[in-house]
């Protein structure tokens, strides 16, 4: 039976980690750039629009740093 090693699996983790840290930063960055307040457009003004972009954003962005993770 093959062991898995702790090494891959501490790996995956921190990357994880640093992904979910820079999707963070990059809608942070989104947000002051845009004009309006995004969360409050979303939750208050239920602006379904916005929250598809936004949607659409987060997705591309994982895409783009679990391709940079993974090679």
């Amino acid at each position: 039976m093959d062991m898995i090693n702790m090494k891959y699996v501490v790996a995956s983790i921190v990357y994880s980690f640093i992904g979910i840290f820079i999707l963070l930063i990059c809608f942070i960055i989104i947000e002051k750039l845009s004009p309006e307040n995004l969360w409050k457009e979303i939750l208050v003004n239920k602006n379904v629009a916005l929250a598809i972009l936004a949607a659409a954003f987060m997705i591309a962005i994982a895409i783009i740093i679990s391709s940079a993770i993974h090679g």
